[in-house]
């Protein structure tokens, strides 16, 4: 018994011992790790890629060059203008059309040749029966030459806002029509 009560005071007093890693364990944290970096490596630039364009600074109001003011007259033209887009990182070129006339108060007024029936394109004066009017070939809506909805279709057609600067005319983004009531 007094072998046993030796044994119990040496290990009371022996300095605590440092546990030492198994090899099983430094391999787990090992691969766990590289795991855990290589991961970062394929998700962090996806992440990146899909939030950057939120992050990008917009160009709010970008105007377009279209035409001459000294071009314009009470009867409306057609006027085909090219608008740079950026949708993410693809660059490309839309081609546009404006119908573009002088209001009786000398105002410039550009509508967007795109019917609110269902999106076809309208025409000024393309239909005999009814003069001095916008006409949709698709399903025969009316417009006025402000754009205001006659038959058909259920909204006036939308305006571009205009801004005149040196002589020129210059369209902006698609907004609704403000010129009908």
């Amino acid at each position: 018994m007094s072998h046993n009560h030796n044994e119990e005071h040496e290990e009371l007093h022996k300095p605590p011992r440092r546990k030492e890693m198994s090899r099983r364990q430094f391999l787990t944290y090992t691969l766990g790790g590289a795991s855990a970096y290589m991961a970062g490596g394929v998700i962090l630039p996806m992440l990146r890629f899909a939030v950057d364009p939120i992050l990008q600074d917009r160009a709010e109001g970008a105007f377009v060059k279209v035409v001459e003011v000294s071009k314009i007259t009470n009867e409306p033209q057609e006027f085909n203008f090219e608008l740079k887009q950026q949708d993410g990182w693809y660059s490309s070129k839309a081609l546009l059309t404006a119908w573009i006339r002088k209001t009786d108060s000398g105002e410039i007024l550009a509508l967007s040749p795109i019917c609110k029936h269902l999106g076809c394109l309208v025409g000024w004066n393309n239909n005999k029966n009814y003069p001095n009017e916008y006409h949709c070939p698709c399903h025969g809506a009316r417009y006025t030459s402000d754009g205001k909805n006659l038959t058909v279709a259920p909204k006036p057609l939308d305006m571009y806002t205009v801004k005149e600067e040196n002589g020129w005319i210059y369209l902006g983004e698609i907004v609704a029509n403000t010129v009908v009531k």
